[in-house]
């Protein structure tokens, strides 16, 4: 069994692009989705063996402009036409208020989404900003999880150091029964999101966005990734592949080949996910 923690579906209404993704067009190539049908998009997970894929919503009007946003609605359809092989995080903007906070509880209690997502660097906010509070105070109270973006990002218009782990860190100690999710596996600052992970319970990461074969390879940053990955903290890494960015097949085979224990192999891929979601018999 294999859970994907971060899987863009390939439709008109999930395919955005801020200026800034130039940046990432140069890091990952254009973007590209074979057309298809909803039918054949679970088809496409099938054949990469993700038995289940998280996709998000997401709103980023209020900074990036007009029109880019992902709604939640869009989100919870898809979800709820193949509800055991989707799982959906909302997406809300935080200057928009207690308008957003409505939203954020009518995405998780009415439309069946599990959480949020907060990438602080369209926001230009740092995560642990007050600005943020009244969303992961809703989160609590309704035992949804909040995915923070924890690593290097490439909208080069503002401070690279608004996604340090660091601030993860902050915010777990305001809101210590908080299911946090810090998503990219923080490089440049790897130990830093290791020892985040290490001191809060209810602090994960995603290894979305990196080419697995790199986390198992000297030189790269992440060696305390996969020390501390294969030992103390193999209950806390999630599996993501970021497709279309990168491809889901190869990433799981990548992940597959990694110098791991088979038990901690087995966590990365399902286990640790499904417990974090409340996935029955985990």
């Amino acid at each position: 069994m294999i859970i994907d923690f971060c899987v863009t579906p390939p439709f008109q209404e999930f395919m955005i692009a801020p200026e800034y993704a130039k940046d990432y067009q140069r890091l990952y190539g254009p973007k590209k989705w074979d057309q298809c049908s909803e039918d054949g998009f679970i088809e496409f997970l099938d054949e990469s063996g993700i038995d289940i894929a998280v996709i998000r919503a997401r709103d980023v009007e209020t900074t990036l402009g007009k029109g880019m946003k992902i709604s939640n609605e869009a989100c919870a359809k898809l979800v709820g036409k193949y509800p055991k092989r989707l799982i959906g995080l909302a997406g809300v903007d935080p200057f928009k208020g207690k308008a957003a906070v409505d939203e954020l509880e009518y995405a998780i209690q009415e439309l069946g989404l599990k959480g949020c997502v907060f990438w602080a660097y369209e926001y230009n906010k740092y995560p642990h900003d007050e600005i943020y509070y009244p969303f992961y105070e809703k989160c609590l109270e309704l035992n949804a999880i909040v995915e923070i973006e924890t690593s290097i990002h490439f909208r080069r218009a503002v401070r690279m150091d608004l996604c340090r782990p660091l601030y993860l860190d902050y915010v777990a100690v305001e809101f210590p029964d908080l299911k946090l999710v810090g998503c990219t596996p923080g490089w440049p600052w790897v130990s830093e999101l290791m020892g985040v992970v290490w001191r809060h319970p209810n602090v994960y990461f995603s290894t979305e966005s990196v080419r697995p074969k790199y986390l198992g390879m000297p030189g790269t940053g992440y060696e305390t990734l996969m020390q501390f990955g294969n030992s103390i903290l193999q209950d806390k890494v999630i599996f993501g592949s970021m497709w279309p960015s990168l491809p889901i097949k190869q990433c799981v085979e990548e992940t597959s080949n990694l110098p791991l224990k088979p038990e901690v192999k087995e966590k990365w891929l399902y286990k640790n996910a499904a417990r974090l979601f409340g996935i029955e018999g985990e």
